[in-house]
Parts: structure tokens; C-alpha cells; sequence
């Protein structure tokens, strides 16, 4: 018999349910209430009873049966069912055979919050998050198979609480998150799905080579080397350059970043030239002069005279 994953669990059961979890998403506060596992004795009557919370009942082992309003329905194990607020409900375990149950209660509300000043990501979160609770107010009263395993995120916020690491408590907010997402796709029979945000690739990609010749621009950089980084084939990476800076090539761009910061080292410090020009990527003093007059019109010397700190 295979040893029962949620056992770990009854070791401390209140575990969860000290810490006081709240969670922002979209334009919701969500609170939760109660987060445990819980067994139902054989026979157990669990009698009519409401909340005025959203409370989530996974069946991980065991069977028994809930009735809901005035409904009733079998329960075994890997089942889900949700009872909203103020719906009545009514629990018992199989008469020979106890029953496991995972328990969510979380209280939900809105708070005003100003659409327009959200970007396109901010938008997407707050349609998925309204969806999620829309469909979490309207769901049936009637249990359902727990399709996309949202149990395990109880073990798991179990297992992140139990071990202290880092992180811990975003890691408990988003296994809530999950919970109640996995529960509504449960009953979510499709539909049309909002459109994510997508990139610019061609200023992506620019601001991303742009990055990485900044930082490794005193060593050797290659246009090749840049590409390869980027996944992409050096002719891609010179058109990206040349649609976004008009006629900037590589080697020029690089030229242009290794001088801005020769222009930096000259007003900030008093190193000689010689050193600036190969700590700064030029292979010697003579070469940054050549380069340097070219590009400004002045020598490095001059330039240091007329902007030293």
C-alpha cells in the first residue's frame, strides 16, 4: 500500500493557519481563513452548516458523500467540490472507511482601482483574476474531479512553511493562487482566453545587446559572440543595429561605448592615457588617440583639461 503523501501534514496541523495570509491579486484582497487537512472518522457527521466564506474541499483519500442545499452527491477520493458563501452543506464520512479532506477558506473582496493607469501586464492579471472569481461566484453546486492537481499545492505550501526557506511566504501566497485557479479550470469547460502581452523582438533583442556590450565591452566582443547570446544569427543582430540606429554598425557601436567610457575615466580619474586605452578595450594609447580625434575632434589630453572633475 502506498504511504499516503499528505500524512506530513497532522504534524502540525495548524501550521498554515498561523501564519495570516494575504494575498493581492488583480483588484482583490484575498484572505485565507482556514488552511488544513482534516479526517472525517468513519460515520463522521459534519451537520448542516453555512460560512461566509469561500471555502475549497479536495478529497484525497477516503470516500463519503456532501449535500449541498438539497442535493446529494458520493464522494471518493480525488474529488473537489467548493461551497461558496452562504450556501448550505451538509458532510459524512463512508460508514466503514474514514474520509481525508483538504480545506481553503478564503474571504474575498474588491477595491476600487483606476483601470486606465495599469499597463498591458497589469491589464492581463487583473482580466485573469477577475475571471478566476467570476467563475468561483457562479460555480456549480456539485463536486467535480480534481483535474489539475490543485491538492498538491497544499502539501507543498505545507512543505514551504514547514522548512523555512526563502521566499516562504510568496511561495504560500502563490500555491493559494494556484488553488483557486486550478479549481474553477476544474469546471471550465474553455472559451475564448485573453491575449498575452507580447514584445517588440526587434527592441528586445537591441536592449539586450545593448546590455551585454556594456558589460564586456573592455574584453573581446564580438558581433558573432553578441548573436550567439542572443540565440539569433549575426546577420539578424547587424539589421537589428542598422533598423534601429539608422547606419550604426557593430564595430561602430562598440567604439562608441568604449570611448563613452574613456570619456568617463578621463574626467573622473588621473590614470594616464595609455592605461585608459587598454583597460577601456583600445589596444594602445596611440590607437584611442587616432580613434578619439577622429570621433571628437580633440585629443584625449584636451578632453581631460576641459572636463576633469
Amino acid at each position: 500500500m502506498s504511504k499516503f503523501p499528505f500524512a506530513v501534514m497532522r504534524e502540525r496541523q495548524d501550521a498554515l493557519e498561523r501564519l495570516d495570509i494575504r494575498v493581492r491579486w488583480g483588484r482583490y484582497d484575498i484572505r485565507v481563513l482556514r488552511f488544513h487537512l482534516t479526517t472525517f472518522p468513519p460515520g463522521r457527521v459534519v451537520d448542516f452548516h453555512k460560512h461566509d466564506e469561500f471555502e475549497f474541499h479536495f478529497i484525497p483519500r477516503g470516500k463519503g458523500k456532501v449535500v449541498m442545499e438539497t442535493e446529494e452527491y458520493a464522494l471518493r477520493e480525488g474529488m473537489f467540490y467548493m461551497t461558496g458563501p452562504g450556501v448550505m452543506h451538509y458532510q459524512e464520512a463512508d460508514a466503514a472507511e474514514a474520509m481525508d479532506e483538504l480545506c481553503l477558506h478564503v474571504d474575498i473582496a474588491s477595491r476600487d482601482v483606476s483601470d486606465e493607469a495599469l499597463d498591458a501586464a497589469d491589464r492581463l492579471e487583473y482580466a485573469e483574476a477577475d475571471d478566476c472569481v467570476g467563475k468561483l461566484r457562479a460555480m456549480p453546486l456539485a463536486p467535480t474531479l480534481d483535474l489539475h492537481d490543485a491538492m498538491r499545492h497544499f502539501l507543498e505550501a505545507y512543505q514551504a512553511c514547514s522548512e523555512g526557506s526563502l521566499g516562504l511566504y510568496t511561495t504560500i501566497k502563490q500555491h493559494v493562487v494556484q488553488i483557486l485557479l486550478k479549481a474553477t479550470l476544474a469546471y471550465d469547460a474553455g472559451g475564448t482566453r485573453p491575449q498575452l502581452p507580447s514584445r517588440d523582438m526587434k527592441s528586445y533583442r537591441y536592449r539586450l545587446a545593448m546590455q551585454y556590450i556594456r558589460a564586456n565591452y573592455a574584453g573581446t566582443v564580438t558581433l558573432a559572440g553578441v548573436a550567439e547570446k542572443l540565440n539569433i544569427s549575426s546577420r539578424q543582430l547587424q539589421r537589428i543595429f542598422k533598423e534601429v540606429r539608422g547606419d550604426g554598425s557593430f564595430s561602430s557601436i562598440l567604439e562608441e561605448v568604449r570611448l563613452e567610457a574613456v570619456c568617463r575615466k578621463l574626467a573622473e580619474t588621473d590614470l594616464s592615457v595609455e592605461r585608459i586605452a587598454v583597460s577601456e578595450g583600445f589596444s594602445n594609447g596611440n590607437y584611442l588617440h587616432a580613434v578619439f580625434r577622429k570621433r571628437f575632434g580633440t585629443t584625449p589630453s584636451a578632453y581631460r583639461k576641459s572636463h576633469h572633475i
